[in-house]
């Protein structure tokens, strides 16, 4: 019937079933009483109640459970037990769940006028405790105080006075029968019986009173006198408790785990001093308990009382519960609330008699509000308020538990309320592993589907029980319950529910267990676990259960067998099902226990035991060998032996002997094979370098201000490392190789090697005054962008506050202290980057870093991107994945045989830690390990086979190396102080065995350097051969090739590299109390690296030839398995991996052999996770070129037997890795880097080799950090495979930082949204990956980028055309500031194009040009645009810039003020006429308010009226420029340099962004502050010639307004400033040219060129004298032979492009070309010359010219009007064209656009007597169109009294016509001779003006016309297409 231990009925029992059957039948009048036999046998069914007078509402037990729980913590027990019987069914009939219904009991009633409140007596006095529990009350002698239980307050006990004689003693006896009483309240006594007391103080019973029923407990007063509830009575032979003792109860119904509920802190664990001897024992259970135990007063148990108390001082406080209880459900005398804890905050710590209350933390079972309670006073007073304890609920741990059982229960809470434990405590543990899965909180709908579930079907507390034993029941006899693995079972569950609700579309009510059926169930589902798992059923409380099992435990035989859990389930009726689970499997138990510690408080427990010599008997047992005899005498008589001989340090058998000396002499050459790591960058690490830069950019960019890249010239760096001393010089090492110092510009290259110690701080008590330094550094450098690095960010999270509180360790809070402080965050010059292998606690929903500043290392999907690099990326992922290869000696090994000893230990031991046990062992297998190998070997029987090969390869590689090179083998031991013992031990042991030259063992203690004894010091000098004199090694990777021990200690592995000679890594004392993720990985990161890809994928046929092999000869079920391979694993050809290891285990292999790599194998090795670089971090090949690795494969070639069969026989296919063997063979040939071996521990072997199994949790699926908690719950899987980020995102949504984590308090003030620190990135990549050289490279780059930033590429290109110049006679003094007039018009101009961008036009003629004889070279290649000569300069002060600067002087000038927004600027609309177009034209401004002074609007309204212009006669204004400034813009909203604060000296000026209708708005936005105009939307697809345009029609018609309104002011028309600046968007920088004299020094007299302002230029030309009378004047092109060459004169009058300033008045009647998309420039500089205007250079200025690779006037990308297809061949320029009403494809492009680009591609066709013949140009009037470099042209204008070339004695090879105006007449063509043969070509707007004209000009006189030569742009009718009609000369 379940009842595991009793199956005997037990007498007692069955008399009081016997009393109380008679007893009922006798009272009862009409229902037949049941039957004795059913009431003791039968499980009763399910009463006719309703189900909410059973079991309360889910919400309120929600309620209750997450008000229990995040109450303030209260002990914490180390471990978790079960629960065991049904007791005492009928004690409470009125719990008990029968058939029958309850006997009536007809009651007294009240005589008149009593009172008849509940917990007041019939006179009206109060009796409650929590009235009384100051009073003093008088009893009698020989009376006690006891409580009294109604059922109307279950709440509250009542204080009633009995005679002690009528209660029993402590074995439950001799209480006579009867009763005595008084009652308190109104002092009423002697009553004799039980029933009329009951009435008097209104119990109002339903059942018979019995005093056994309804009196509870004792009640006691503490040594404050507070009367407070005490033990419970025993009325019952069951307990061993005596009220006569002086025992301590603890309360730990509330017991917290700290360690996972998100609520509470951790406090640390503070050594309490327990009095009494049932706390002496049990240090390690008494975590986080601010207890101190009472002293015994007036001989009465002192109760811990259960109030509400502060926290001790220095314990951490709680976090304010997340929940919001619901007030009123709490009754006052339940725990009070947060607001007011016990003490007063200023109160003092309790006086040592005090009894320190521990919270019990219950869940009310009464739901309505007891508001007639009064809260008492003395809650406000600081005095202890004590609380009741519920009846029934009290279990007395048996004395001796854990002596007599050897175990340690572990109760872990499940759902309901816990009782309370008094007794022997120390022997028992509460754990809250899985209490958080029962708390199924209320979830919001998007998180339902979020998980799949709906809201109808949350799971009840039955199904929660059947499916915690089911979870109980499948877990192996290796496995502890883990809370994760159990939360994903609870979600299943619940989505099946939600599937199948879904599916029957009914209610939830089809898939529930009555609690009926409950019982049998469980029973049924436990009955297939070999009885392993029992339960117990109770009817009261979870107490009964409870106390069953441990009394079983305690008195239970030594051969009886335990179950490894029982649960305890309570079927009561008031409160519905509750239940435990106490765990008694022996190694379960310990698990759980100690998995409850964290690092530090198990390392504290183990340094305590070793303390207090509670090892001893541990200690003792080791003395002895396996075999029995006395170790120490057995080394000894070794030692003697041995005399003065030691083993040969190499070069031979460990039995060779030689004398010490010898030893000690014994010199090895220098190795070549040796693998010494030099420094480099890898491909990868480029790429996570670049990844970082990038995001810093993006920080950059973000627009919040948080970081100005423009505003740094310099980059500094400081990193900070935890406290390991190996790891400050390894980082050292790495920054003095990488030679980022120098790079940087910091040191100076002799000097970086010393002062590198500067940038590396280590996380220790010094670091404050090193960090204030640096932090004055980055105070006092604002021009600097510091780096703080953060390596290893997640090793010490404490946070500042939380540790100095608790007074932990000295270090802990540090990193929180400096990366967190003010400082740091508000440095506007202080970049951080954290960086970690484990970053899991870094992303919680605190985190203070934004996930989009995280950079993951790089992930290769198949080794095809792998490329080319030499090495692949071994890590966790890998070595998981390796169990599936099926090699023979797997990478990941679990020591059976080594867990199994230490089972037997664990029994023997209970009372210590497991990881003390494993040490001790570990020590004891390696030293008989090392005896077996040596001396004895007889002990071999007596290691490990694991232990064993370990040592045979350890002590044999040196010996069969002539240098003696070796392995490494790290063993991990976590304690230092085990460490240390280690340590001591195998140097012992080693030495008398004589082998102390033969290896080395070493402690890796981060606190220290490590010390290498001085003869290896000398072998591995030999080795390297270039070391000083003074050379030690100070890192692990300095220690290559040694053969040694290192034993690893420290609370965490610290990220230190380690050598390629490391071959093993023991970890079997990494056990069950490493269950979080970043525990476990960071362990096995200890043995990831790079390994050669011949390890991975070079194809091994090892053939076995050892007996099994043998033996399975025949194919066996086996082989046919080893044969299916499996799709993750490599196929035979290109399978695993090199060579034999030296172990015995392995030594059957004889040979291997590897593919030849040139035969290019595919790879069929699926590594999800390769980040495959060599790295820094990891270990490097050394092949520099592909000889030795050619060498290598040959020399792999010759062993094989047959590299590339594919049938391969099945029986002998197996694979191995083989470490090289070390002969002198094939030390050379073979020096693959092979993946380390690492032993495991049973417990972390599950979990990382679960992959295999594919069961989860693997360790991915842990809690991520021990200073995090889950969020919920109820969570979704944590897929697999997932990548770095969305890991993140997984974590940040569902883990929260723990109180004491230094992101706890990172919540900004707005509720709930987080607060990123927005210069702050993190780093992450596997361990070992190469992440330190990834980031010393990132601060290069960045570096590199800040210069870059600071420079800009502009044009450096020669002029063009410069031979044809003729310098003319008329010069000007070189010395002369200004052009003189008179001088200057008398020179000629120069019609040649100097500007290198025009290089590939037709070149203008002139009288010089026909002299040059032009080559003909072959046709140019079609639209093949040449690459611009550029060169990078550095910006200066007076530089133009885009939108991406950013500075403190010009934000102003850049930005509106934030809080004004966009419409502070006001839109004008501005029209005037326009003769050249002949209608109106209508531009609109955008004028912010703050330029509205440049402007006239109309006093009535706002109408524009003009824009302000100066005078010419205005004084010379230093703060002012007078011209206007208009810079025309195209698709350069971002990059356009239209920042003109710092050119024009931030002065006022006027200027003006010229933007096409469609781009405003993105102009607008970047550029908020300026003033706009905006063409109209008939320009949108124009070209630059119409915004040149309407800028010169504008202005003149602004000058003209200007002169009428200053003309009414009495100003002369003449006298407004004519002159207007117009300028390119990519105008960058102005230099002056200074002519300087001949001197000494330079040879030739050159020229000097210094940065200007764009204002002084300005200044400069606006001064010139009689400026008015020049049209254009502009400054030359810079190129950086323009100082070189000889001087030019100072003044030139030539083409000017790109930054001009145009007198509006006098080229009023020259207009540019509105239709142009090229040469309008030069189109219209001719027009002006030829208008006999001037146009003066100044050659003593020049512009420098950004090359922008974005906007400006680029080509339309040309597209056919109507898309065919996606995929058209594109179209050629000679398609632009089509002859009139044909089938041609019609272009999407504007007419003129495709004519110009005909024109420039058509030369061939047209003109072709001009090519090649400048002679005989093509003659074009009144026009410069660009016909081809080939081709020159002749610029003729056609205006009366204009000046135009010499054309007398020119034969012309054509004439071009281009939509001529009436100027052009017959008379004037037949002025020009034309060669026969010449060609014509006549364009205009349409076919009838192309008629027209050609009647006009009477063309068909001398030319022929064909039908056939009419073409016109390839345009449709409405896109008014360009005619054109050619013809011949006659």
């Amino acid at each position: 019937m379940g009842n595991s231990y009793a199956g005997q009925l037990k007498s007692a029992r069955f008399e009081e079933a016997l009393h109380n059957s008679i007893e009922a039948s006798l009272r009862c009048s009409s229902v037949v009483p049941r039957p004795i036999f059913s009431q003791l046998y039968l499980d009763p069914d399910q009463p006719p109640f309703l189900p909410e007078d059973v079991k309360p509402k889910v919400e309120e037990l929600d309620k209750e459970l997450v008000h229990r729980y995040t109450q303030n913590g209260s002990l914490d027990f180390s471990n978790n037990q079960t629960v065991n019987e049904m007791e005492d069914e009928e004690e409470d009939e009125d719990m008990s769940d029968s058939s029958s219904p309850p006997i009536p009991y007809s009651q007294k009633p009240a005589p008149e006028g009593s009172c008849t409140t509940d917990g007041f007596c019939q006179a009206g006095k109060d009796l409650r405790l929590v009235s009384l529990c100051m009073e003093q009350i008088d009893i009698p002698a020989g009376f006690l105080l006891v409580g009294a239980k109604s059922p109307n307050l279950p709440e509250h006990i009542l204080v009633c006075a009995v005679d002690k004689r009528f209660l029993p003693d402590d074995h439950g006896k001799n209480a006579l029968l009867g009763f005595s009483g008084n009652c308190i309240g109104c002092g009423e006594r002697g009553f004799r019986y039980f029933t009329e007391f009951s009435n008097h103080i209104n119990l109002k019973l339903t059942t018979q009173p019995k005093k056994q029923k309804h009196l509870k407990y004792y009640l006691v007063r503490s040594s404050q006198g507070v009367l407070s509830k005490g033990p419970l009575i025993c009325w019952k032979d069951s307990s061993v408790f005596s009220p006569a003792k002086s025992s301590s109860a603890v309360n730990i119904s509330g017991t917290q785990d700290l360690s996972r509920n998100k609520n509470i802190v951790k406090p640390l664990a503070l050594s309490v001093q327990l009095v009494g001897k049932t706390f002496a024992t049990a240090p390690l259970t008494l975590r986080n308990s601010d207890v101190a135990n009472g002293n015994s007063s007036g001989g009465r148990n002192n109760v811990l009382s259960s109030t509400f108390s502060r926290p001790m001082p220095h314990s951490t406080s709680p976090s304010p519960g997340c929940f919001s209880v619901d007030q009123a459900s709490m009754s006052s005398s339940g725990p009070p609330k947060k607001r007011h804890r016990g003490w007063s905050p200023g109160s003092p710590v309790p006086p040592p008699g005090l009894v320190v209350p521990v919270p019990t933390i219950r869940p009310l079972t009464r739901t309505e509000p007891l508001l007639s309670v009064p809260v008492p006073q003395s809650m406000l007073t600081g005095i202890l308020q004590p609380q009741p304890i519920p009846a029934g609920e009290t279990v007395i741990v048996p004395e001796n538990l854990l002596n007599n059982s050897g175990i340690r229960p572990v109760i872990l809470i499940g759902y309901g309320t816990l009782p309370y434990f008094y007794g022997n405590v120390g022997d028992i543990v509460v754990s809250p592993l899985l209490v958080n899965c029962y708390k199924i909180p209320q979830l919001e709908n998007k998180d339902l589907d979020l998980l799949g579930l709906t809201g109808a079907q949350l799971l009840s507390v039955e199904n929660m029980i059947l499916l915690t034993i089911q979870y109980l029941v499948r877990l192996g006899p290796d496995q502890i319950p883990l809370r994760e693995e159990f939360e994903q079972i609870m979600l299943k569950a619940m989505q099946e529910f939600t599937l199948r609700e879904r599916s029957l579309q009914m209610s939830g009510q089809c898939i529930s267990v009555s609690p009926g059926q409950l019982p049998w169930l469980a029973r049924l589902i436990t009955s297939v676990s070999r009885d392993l798992v029992h339960v117990v059923v109770t009817q009261n409380s979870l107490a009964e259960g409870i106390s069953e099992t441990l009394r079983s435990l305690n008195e239970m035989k030594h051969q009886q067998r335990l179950p490894d859990y029982v649960v305890a389930i309570c079927a009561s009726k008031n409160r519905g099902n509750e239940f435990c689970i106490v765990v008694l499997g022996q190694y379960q138990s310990r698990a759980l226990a100690e998995s409850m510690l964290t690092t530090s408080e198990f390392l504290k427990e183990i340094s305590y035991e070793l303390i207090t010599g509670k090892v001893s008997f541990l200690a003792s047992h080791f003395k002895n060998t396996s075999l029995g005899d006395d170790l120490d005498k057995l080394l000894e008589k070794m030692k003697q032996q041995r005399g003065d001989n030691v083993v040969i340090p190499f070069s031979g058998d460990v039995n060779e002997c030689v004398s010490s000396q010898e030893a000690a002499a014994m010199v090895s050459t220098q190795d070549s094979d040796l693998d010494i790591d030099t420094f480099q960058i890898y491909q990868p690490q480029l790429t996570v370098a670049r990844k970082l830069l990038s995001q810093v950019c993006a920080i950059a960019d973000s627009g919040n201000q948080s970081l100005d890249l423009g505003h740094f010239s310099k980059v500094d760096f400081i990193i900070i490392v935890p406290r390991s001393e190996v790891l400050v010089q390894q980082t050292l090492q790495r920054i003095r190789q990488s030679g980022v110092l120098v790079d940087l510009g910091l040191e100076e290259n002799g000097t970086a090697y010393q002062r590198a110690e500067k940038y590396v701080v280590r996380l220790d008590n010094e670091i404050q005054t090193k960090f204030e330094v640096f932090m004055r550094r980055v105070k006092q450098n604002p021009y600097t962008l510091f780096v703080l690095v953060h390596d290893n960010a997640h090793v010490d999270l404490t946070s500042a506050i939380s540790s100095s509180l608790t007074h932990g360790e000295p270090s802990h809070g540090l990193a929180d202290r400096v990366i967190n402080c003010r400082e740091v965050t508000e440095a506007f010059n202080l970049l951080v980057l954290q960086v970690s292998s484990f970053p899991y606690a870094l992303q919680t929903q605190q985190s203070r870093i934004s996930s989009n500043n995280e950079v993951h290392w790089i992930q290769f999907d198949n080794m095809e991107e792998i490329g080319s690099e030499e090495k692949l990326y071994f890590g966790l992922n890998e070595y998981s994945k390796s169990l599936q290869w099926g090699i023979t000696s797997p990478l990941l090994r679990c020591d059976e045989n080594f867990e199994k000893m230490v089972n037997t230990l664990l029994e023997r031991y209970p009372r210590l830690h497991s990881m003390v046990i494993r040490c001790y062992l570990l020590i004891q297998q390696y030293s008989e390990a090392l005896m077996a190998l040596t001396t004895m070997a007889s002990l071999r029987d007596h290691s490990t086979p694991e232990t064993l090969s370990i040592m045979d390869d350890l002590i044999t590689s040196p010996g069969k190396n002539r240098n003696g090179c070796g392995h490494m083998l790290i063993i991990r031991v976590p304690s230092v102080q085990l460490a240390m013992l280690a340590r001591e031990r195998l140097q012992e042991v080693r030495d008398k065995l004589g082998l102390q030259y033969r290896f080395e063992i070493l402690l890796g203690n981060p606190a220290s350097e490590f010390t290498v004894a001085k003869h290896f010091v000398t072998r591995l000098k030999a080795w390297r051969g270039n070391e000083q004199e003074d050379w030690v090694p100070r890192t692990y990777q300095d220690l290559e090739g040694l053969p040694c021990i290192v034993i690893l200690t420290g609370k965490d592995t610290l990220g230190e590299t380690f050598p390629r000679s490391l071959k093993y890594c023991d970890l079997r004392l990494i056990d069950s109390s490493y269950l979080t993720r970043t525990a476990l990985e960071q362990e096995v990161g200890l043995a990831c690296c790079y390994v050669s890809k011949e390890a991975i994928r070079g194809s091994i046929v090892a053939l076995d030839l050892s007996e099994k092999e043998h033996e399975k000869a025949n194919i066996s079920e086996n082989d046919s398995d080893e044969l299916l391979i499996d799709l993750e694993r490599p196929q035979s050809n290109s399978s695993a991996v090199t060579g034999t290891s030296g172990s015995i285990a392995e030594n059957g292999v004889s040979s291997s052999s590897a593919a030849d790599k040139s035969q290019k194998q595919p790879a069929s090795l699926n590594f999800q996770n390769v980040a495959v670089s060599t790295v820094d971090e990891g270990t490097y090949p050394r092949f520099t070129a592909g000889e030795t690795l050619k060498q290598e494969c040959d020399s792999l070639g010759n062993q094989m037997a047959s590299s590339t069969t594919s049938k391969l026989s099945s029986s002998s296919v197996t694979r191995t890795f083989r470490w090289p063997s070390q002969s002198v063979k094939e030390c050379k040939t073979l020096h693959a880097a092979l993946p380390r071996i690492v032993i495991l521990s049973k417990a972390a072997y599950c979990l990382l080799g679960s992959q295999k199994s594919g069961h989860l949790p693997s360790s991915s699926s842990l809690l991520p950090h021990a200073d995090v908690s889950w969020l919920r719950s109820l969570r979704p899987l944590l897929p697999k495979d997932m990548n770095g980020e969305e890991q993140s995102l997984y974590y940040r949504q569902w883990t929260t930082a723990r109180q004491h984590h230094a992101d706890y308090n990172n919540q900004s003030e707005t509720a709930g949204s987080k607060s990123f620190h927005p210069r702050r990135l993190l780093l992450t990549g596997p361990p070992q990956v190469g992440k330190t050289g990834s980031y010393l490279q990132f601060l290069r780059i960045l570096f590199r980028m800040l210069i870059r930033l600071l420079e800009v590429d502009v044009y450096d290109e020669e002029e063009i055309n410069t031979s044809s110049t003729e310098s003319s006679e008329i010069t000007q003094s070189s010395n002369d500031h200004w052009p003189d007039i008179e001088i200057f018009s008398k020179i000629t101009f120069d019609l040649s194009v100097h500007d290198t961008k025009y290089g590939s036009m037709s070149p203008v003629y002139t009288e010089q040009l026909s002299r040059v004889k032009q080559e003909a070279n072959k046709e140019t290649k079609v639209e093949e645009p040449r690459k611009r000569e550029t060169v990078s300069m550095m910006l200066t002060k007076y530089s133009a810039y885009n939108t991406f600067h950013h500075c403190e002087q010009c934000h102003q000038y850049m930005d509106i003020n934030p809080a004004a927004q966009m419409t502070d600027s006001t839109l004008h609309a501005f029209t005037f006429s326009s003769s050249m177009l002949g209608e109106e034209v209508q531009l609109h401004f955008i004028i912010p308010k703050s330029k509205e002074n440049h402007f006239v609007f109309s006093k009535q309204g706002k109408h524009l009226e003009s824009m302000r212009l100066p005078l010419v006669s205005d004084k010379q204004n230093l703060n002012a420029v007078k011209s206007p400034i208009f810079t025309p813009s195209s698709g350069r909203h971002e990059h356009g340099l239209l920042n003109l604060y710092h050119a024009m000296e931030g002065i006022s000026h006027l200027h003006l962004l010229v933007v096409k209708e469609y781009e405003m708005p993105l102009y607008r936005k970047y550029w908020p502050n300026h003033i706009m105009l905006v063409l109209p939307g008939m320009f949108n697809n124009a070209g630059v010639g119409a915004a040149r345009f309407l800028i010169k029609e504008l202005s003149y018609h602004n000058l003209e307004l200007e002169r009428n309104r200053l003309e009414e002011l009495g100003v002369k028309r003449q006298c407004v400033w004519p002159f207007i600046v117009v300028m390119d968007d990519s105008c960058v920088l102005w230099n002056i040219h200074s002519v300087q004299e001949q001197s000494s020094s330079s040879m030739e007299p050159g020229n000097t060129n210094k940065n200007v302002s764009l204002k002084s230029v300005l200044q400069h030309i606006e001064a010139t004298p009689k400026i008015v009378h020049y049209a254009i004047l502009g400054i030359q092109k810079w190129n950086s032979k323009l100082n070189s060459r000889g001087s030019k004169p100072p003044f030139s009058r030539c083409h000017v492009h790109d930054f001009i300033l145009l007198n509006v008045d006098l080229t009023q009647n020259v207009q540019y070309d509105l239709n142009r998309y090229f040469c309008e420039d030069v189109d219209f500089n001719l027009r002006t010359n030829s208008s006999g205007l001037l146009i003066c250079r100044f050659n003593n200025f020049s512009l420098m010219k950004k090359h922008i690779q974005v906007g400006g006037q680029k080509d339309f990308a040309i597209k056919p009007k109507i898309m065919v297809s996606e995929s058209m061949a594109p179209i050629m320029p000679l398609q632009y064209v089509c002859a009139p009403d044909s089938e041609h494809t019609l272009l999407a492009a504007p007419a003129q656009f495709l004519l110009e680009k005909f024109l420039q591609h058509a030369t061939y066709k047209l003109f072709p007597k001009a090519i090649h013949n400048f002679k005989n140009p093509v003659l074009a009037i009144d026009c410069y169109l660009n016909i081809g470099p080939e081709v020159a042209i002749c610029y003729v204008s056609s205006r009366p009294h204009s000046i135009n070339v010499n054309c007398e004695g020119v034969f012309f090879s054509g004439l071009l016509l281009y939509l001529c105006d009436s100027f052009v007449g017959a008379d004037l063509l037949k002025k020009f001779k034309f060669l026969k043969g010449a060609t014509l070509c006549v364009i205009c707007q349409d076919r009838s003006s192309l008629r027209q004209t050609i009647v006009r000009l009477e063309l068909e006189d001398e030319w022929q016309f064909r039908l056939r030569d009419e073409f016109q742009t390839a345009n449709s009718i409405d896109d008014k297409p360009l005619y054109f009609l050619t013809g011949r000369h006659i």
